[in-house]
């Protein structure tokens, strides 16, 4: 089934989206939109009975864990590569007055 889309219908889709769509945009937005809802009828057309929605294609499960630091302090030697130190920490340079 072809669905027709009206003028108003493009107009008010227009004021929700806060565009200005000049009349060529607007026919062209009519023939897509009506095209998105032939694709939606076709897709009620599958028999679903029996299927869980799913938010995603893959099964994707969250993996918890304690957050445990592994290499502790090891400041003496991250300060090993740094070109300037200052009181334990990398000194650069000024960047805001």
């Amino acid at each position: 089934m072809a669905h027709i889309i009206d003028d108003e219908t493009i107009e008010y889709v227009g004021i929700l989206a806060k565009l200005e769509l000049s009349q060529e945009e607007k026919e062209s937005a009519k023939k897509e939109m009506g095209l998105m809802l032939d694709y939606i009828d076709k897709l009620n057309e599958l028999d679903t009975e029996g299927i869980l929605p799913m938010s995603h294609v893959f099964p994707i499960d969250n993996v918890f864990r304690e957050d445990v630091v592994e290499n502790g302090d090891d400041r003496e030697n991250i300060l090993k590569n740094a070109p300037e130190k200052k009181d334990g920490a990398f000194k650069v340079p000024k960047t805001v007055d």
